[in-house]
């Protein structure tokens, strides 16, 4: 035989894809991720329910809930839904614009591929372009504001972010307490988000979701014999066991007379209300305690009139550390007044059939709660997501002191000054950069096709307003026109745009620049080489 004998380096049953075979997978794959969020976006935007293997049911229109609760197997869709995390995780909220602008960029990528252009010179316009419009965005199109002296600013940033939610009809209550919890916990210049604890009870309306000023802690009095409601509560939080310690290693006692035994256990009754008179010493009428408090132990201390709540959790601990300004102890012989906490109020209240304990009232806390209540579950898991979001918005703004307008105004004001910009480029990279700019404008599309209106009469009305000069031009899409919305007051703060921007582009270059993907099965970490008898092990898509 003359011919030349084919060589196989994978082992059998590999899949492989190979240049545009590979591209236009991944593609396909990423705008699929994009589409099925694309619906969500906006004021008018649907929802979608998410029904798991054993019948959970999961209602929501937030963007990463959606991409999180499916169980997506294409690697190139995976990397969709991390820009959506990355974006959730950075801000808060924007979720589905960055995916649905990393998915466009990547359709618009595709038309140049078919053009014959390369995706490396596709990828440098995008990489030119992204760092422009963050450039325009910084120096042009965001506006500053003092978060101090504007606080109605926050506010319109938190019910921008809430719209669009089922909790819209009550998200002027919403936004208050957002803007309120934020303002509480802010410590100069650093906020941070978990100091924001969000407690869910089903029952009551939205409405009744209420600001806690302290901390709410999912238990109930240790007791029966105490005090539900303990006014101008000095507590004390103590991270050690009220009961006497197991010895280290197996220990014998050996009691030959019922003497022996009733002067061992007095003893430990002793040990016990010894325990008790140093708590009582200290002046403390409330006390937490992390782990156990023992019966006897809790007997004395409803004889002296002390609230007590045991087990509870480490981080609970720690945000009534900073609510009330208690130092959490570890040995009682430093309990003292100087340590105990303040409180108004410590009550215990029965939400919806279960026993809570709420600390209210506490002077200047670094914790608060926000106890969100609705009709159903689905309910209160969608309030939760929108405070999340507004809350996320609020700091964001608080620490750019940067705002940019919704509605797609921004888009279209970025994609115009793209355009300027990319027509003076050299090369090819001018394509991309063009393509970049088109990509931009499919927020104020998405909005319009959400809403019912004419997509494309929405975009030339808009282009046209931005010609003027009407940078703050967006789309009002209850009216289905063209309004300013500085005066709706469709407020976001600049993190937002820039993140989405950022993790989006990123995202697309990334999946561009792939040609050949191998379902090996067993890639080392590391070394990017496969194993010996790679083959299968990765889902087919």
């Amino acid at each position: 035989m003359n011919g030349q004998q084919p060589i196989f380096i994978l082992p059998e049953g590999t899949i492989r894809d190979i240049g545009k075979s590979a591209q236009k997978s991944n593609i396909a794959a990423a705008k699929a991720i994009g589409d099925t969020v694309r619906t969500t976006l906006g004021p008018k935007g649907m929802d979608k329910m998410l029904v798991d293997s054993i019948g959970d049911v999961v209602i929501t229109n937030d963007g990463v809930t959606i991409l999180d609760e499916m169980e997506i197997e294409h690697p190139a869709a995976k990397m969709m839904v991390e820009v959506a995390k990355t974006q959730e995780e950075t801000v808060g909220d924007g979720t589905t614009t960055a995916v649905i602008f990393a998915a466009e960029l990547l359709k618009k990528a595709e038309e140049l591929l078919d053009q014959n252009i390369h995706p490396t010179v596709i990828t440098r316009g995008y990489k030119t372009a992204k760092e422009k419009a963050l450039e325009i965005l910084v120096n042009k199109i965001a506006k500053d504001i003092d978060p101090k002296k504007d606080r109605e600013m926050l506010k319109k940033i938190a019910i921008t972010a809430m719209t669009g939610k089922s909790v819209e009809r009550t998200s002027d209550h919403l936004a208050e307490i957002a803007v309120k919890a934020v303002e509480m916990i802010q410590d100069g210049e650093t906020i941070d988000i978990d100091d924001i604890k969000l407690e869910k009870k089903q029952g009551g309306g939205i409405e009744d979701t209420e600001l806690i000023k302290g901390v709410v802690i999912d238990k109930e009095v240790a007791h029966d014999g105490m005090s539900k409601k303990v006014t101008d509560a000095k507590i004390a939080l103590i991270d050690s066991a009220l009961e006497i310690k197991e010895t280290e290693t197996e220990a014998k006692i050996n009691i030959s007379s019922p003497e022996q035994l009733e002067a061992f256990l007095q003893q430990e009754e002793r040990m016990i209300k010894d325990m008790v008179d140093k708590i009582v010493k200290s002046g403390a009428n409330v006390v937490f305690c992390q782990k156990g408090i023992d019966d006897a132990a809790l007997h004395y201390l409803a004889k002296n009139n002390i609230l007590a709540v045991r087990r509870v959790k480490k981080s609970d601990m720690d945000a009534l550390a900073k609510a009330t300004g208690a130092k959490i102890t570890t040995d009682l012989d430093d309990l003292s007044e100087d340590v105990l906490g303040y409180a108004e109020t410590v009550t215990e209240e029965k939400i919806s059939g279960e026993k809570m304990v709420f600390v209210r009232g506490c002077k200047s806390p670094k914790s608060v709660s926000i106890l969100i209540r609705g009709g159903t579950e689905h309910v209160v898991d969608e309030v939760e997501r929108a405070i999340k979001d507004a809350i996320g918005g609020i700091i964001a703004a608080i620490q750019d002191k940067k705002i940019v307008v919704g509605g797609g105004a921004t888009e279209i004001e970025l994609s115009k000054e793209l355009r300027s910009f990319a027509q003076g480029q050299p090369g090819k990279e001018q394509f991309a950069m063009l393509a970049f700019a088109d990509a931009l404008e499919v927020v104020p599309r998405t909005l319009a096709e959400n809403a019912g209106l004419d997509a494309i009469d929405m975009l030339v009305n808009l282009r046209a307003a931005h010609d003027q000069g009407k940078t703050s031009f967006g789309l009002d899409v209850y009216k289905g026109e063209v309004a300013d919305m500085i005066e709706l007051g469709v407020i976001e703060p600049l993190k937002i745009k820039t993140q989405a921007i950022k993790s989006g582009s990123e995202a697309a270059e990334m999946i561009l620049r792939i040609d050949d993907v191998i379902n090996a099965g067993k890639l080392s970490k590391g070394s990017g080489e496969s194993g010996p008898g790679a083959g299968g092990g990765m889902p087919p898509y």
